[in-house]
């Protein structure tokens, strides 16, 4: 076989992956555990909602019934792990950041040079999207779920609170998220 018979053959493939989502899903989950991937779920969650498994770096948008879009995700370290129940509050592209007064307390030499803040972009630590999570009155809870500038970080417990996705992911995410979307972190 020469090389133009092979290329001939690559095409049909790769169009077969791009126009079936379910196919590129599982090739994707075999090679990644944490691409995301189409899954089963508990059928007691609304559809339309995000569910976080902190210990698993999961994250679940449930789909329907007992399906869910799974997504690999970075966590808390272990004393700054958040769970409970929020709503996305906000959404925001290629959002600004500032770190707390806690995360410049911890790390000055990291921290203390953004204390006013920093625009977003790509350098950006919360990444190209950011869900701002809100508590049942209505406050600003500090957590997001948001992307990253360190994509070797998702599947690890690394972060000062907030649930880190890959840029792609999280961008996929937030085009399939409305505000007043609840979130359950575990």
């Amino acid at each position: 076989m020469n090389r133009r018979e092979l290329m001939s053959l690559a095409v049909p493939l790769m169009a077969a992956a791009y126009f079936a989502p379910s196919l590129a899903f599982s090739q994707e989950a075999a090679r990644d555990p944490y691409a995301p991937t189409e899954v089963a779920i508990r059928d007691d969650f609304e559809v339309g909602s995000i569910v976080v498994v902190s210990k698993d770096f999961f994250l679940y948008h449930v789909i329907a019934p007992g399906r869910a879009i799974r997504y690999g995700v970075a966590v808390g370290t272990a004393e700054l792990v958040w769970k409970g129940r929020a709503t996305v509050g906000r959404k925001v592209e290629w959002p600004s950041w500032t770190p707390t007064q806690d995360m410049i307390k911890r790390k000055p030499q990291q921290y203390a040079k953004w204390a006013n803040g920093m625009p977003g972009g790509p350098q950006n630590p919360l990444g190209a999207r950011a869900l701002y999570l809100y508590n049942d009155k209505g406050q600003d809870t500090a957590i997001r779920i948001h992307g990253t500038t360190e994509p070797g970080s998702i599947g690890r417990a690394v972060s000062n609170g907030c649930l880190r996705m890959r840029n792609e992911a999280v961008m996929a995410l937030y085009d399939q998220v409305p505000v007043g979307t609840p979130v359950y972190v575990y």
